[in-house]
C-alpha cells in the first residue's frame, strides 16, 4: 500500500513539473570567463572521493597546461547541506579561504531532497536567487550543478526522480539566467548504456561511488570549459580503469552535447 501511495505521489510530482522540461536551457555557455578560480559550494556529493573540484582541476591543468599555475580551484562542503546552509557571503570574500582574487564562477550543488516537495522547491529557488545575486554582486558568475537521482537501496529511490530534479535545476537555471551543470542526467545515460556500472556506493544509494565522481568530474569540465573530455589521460593516478575511463568520457560528453544543443 505504501508503495502504491508513493508511486501515485511521484507521478503527481512529476507532472506538476513536467513543463520545465519542455524549454530548453536558456545559458548554453560561460562567456568571457577564464575559469581561473572556481569554487564549488554544496555537501557529500561533492567531497566524496578527493573531493571534486580537485578531479576538475587536474583536468583542466591536462588540457590546459600552459595555465596550470593559475588555476585555483576551492570547494566548500557542509554534509547533508542545502543551499541554505551555506555562509556564502563568506566564501564569497575569497581572501577568507586562500585565494587572492574573487572568484570568477561559484558552482552551486543543493540538496538531494530539495527538489522532491513542493515546499522544499519553492525554498530552492528562492535560495538560489538570492544565492546568485550576490555571486554576481561581487563580480563572478553563477553555475547550477544538477544532482543525480538515487538508486536501491536508498528508500526515497523512484525510477522517474531524475525528470524531477532536472525539471528542478532546468527552472532554476532559466529563471536566473545561469548555466546548468547536467550531471544527474549522465548518471542516467551512464546506466542506460552501462545498466551494472556502479555510480553509487552500494551501501546508500546516494553518494557517488569514485566512478561517479569521475563522470560528475567529466561533465563539469565539458560544460563550463565547452571542451570535449573525450581523450584526457587523466584516471585519478591508475585508480579508474581505461575502460571506465572512456565510456565515462563519452557519457560526459554526449550528454552535454544532448543538454546544450
Amino acid at each position: 500500500m505504501k508503495k502504491c501511495i508513493s508511486q501515485i505521489m511521484w507521478a503527481i510530482l512529476s507532472l506538476s513539473t513536467i513543463a520545465y522540461a519542455l524549454d530548453g536551457p536558456t545559458v548554453k555557455a560561460l562567456d568571457n570567463l577564464e575559469l581561473n578560480r572556481v569554487l564549488f559550494v554544496g555537501n557529500s556529493y561533492l567531497y566524496y572521493n578527493d573531493s571534486l573540484h580537485n578531479h576538475v582541476r587536474r583536468m583542466a591543468e591536462e588540457k590546459f597546461p600552459e595555465r596550470a599555475d593559475l588555476f585555483k580551484y576551492k570547494s566548500s562542503t557542509i554534509g547533508g547541506s542545502k543551499l541554505k546552509h551555506h555562509d556564502l557571503y563568506h566564501l564569497l570574500d575569497s581572501q577568507n579561504i586562500g585565494v587572492k582574487k574573487n572568484f570568477e564562477l561559484v558552482i552551486l550543488q543543493g540538496g538531494s531532497s530539495e527538489p522532491l516537495s513542493e515546499k522544499s522547491r519553492r525554498r530552492f529557488y528562492r535560495e538560489a536567487k538570492r544565492m546568485i545575486k550576490e555571486i554576481r554582486d561581487s563580480g563572478g558568475e553563477a553555475a547550477r550543478y544538477m544532482t543525480h537521482a538515487y538508486v536501491k537501496p536508498h528508500k526515497a529511490y523512484y525510477p522517474e526522480m531524475i525528470n524531477v530534479v532536472e525539471d528542478t535545476y532546468r527552472k532554476a537555471g532559466n529563471d536566473n539566467k545561469v548555466l546548468v551543470v547536467p550531471v544527474g542526467l549522465a548518471f542516467k545515460k551512464a546506466y542506460q548504456q552501462q545498466p551494472d556500472i556502479k555510480l553509487h556506493k552500494d551501501f546508500d544509494g546516494t553518494h557517488p561511488s569514485l566512478l561517479g565522481t569521475y563522470l560528475a568530474a567529466n561533465v563539469v569540465f565539458a560544460s563550463i570549459f565547452k571542451s570535449s573530455p573525450i581523450g584526457l589521460n587523466y584516471n585519478y593516478f591508475e585508480a579508474v580503469a581505461d575502460e571506465d575511463r572512456q565510456f565515462l568520457q563519452k557519457i560526459a560528453q554526449e550528454t552535454v552535447s544532448d543538454f546544450y544543443d
